[in-house]
């Protein structure tokens, strides 16, 4: 059993920054691969990212790619999604997850996981 918890997340001007973060403990953390998700008011639970293992291996949803990046700490099993040039199409409740196999997916089913989330307000 994996317990994850989020944290980082506020209120920043659009153009700004922010770094959440994602802490693991129980089990093996290091053996799961990671993905961040984002609920917006009113819509579905959306993909935003997704790490491997070690952290080498990344890849994006296209509304971040460029301006968000993913990695991790498995010393400290904690994962952390750095976010730059923040809109404020990024205000929703993000949301980190943990997934046993270590494919890539973007979908919400395939992760085994999931953190309480944290708010992100990127005001105008």
């Amino acid at each position: 059993q994996v317990q994850l918890v989020e944290s980082g997340g506020g209120l920043v001007q659009a153009g700004g920054s922010l770094r959440l973060s994602c802490a693991a403990s129980g089990g093996n953390p290091s053996t799961y691969t990671m993905g961040w998700f984002r609920q917006a008011p009113g819509k579905e639970r959306e993909f935003v990212g997704w790490c491997g293992r070690n952290g080498g291996n990344t890849y994006y949803a296209d509304p971040v790619k460029g301006r968000f990046t993913i990695s991790r700490d498995n010393t400290k099993n904690t994962v952390y999604l750095q976010m730059n040039s923040l809109k404020p199409e990024d205000t929703a409740v993000y949301y980190c997850a943990a997934r046993s196999r270590i494919y890539l997916s973007i979908r919400t089913y395939d992760y085994d996981y999931w953190g309480q989330g944290t708010q992100v307000t990127v005001s105008s």
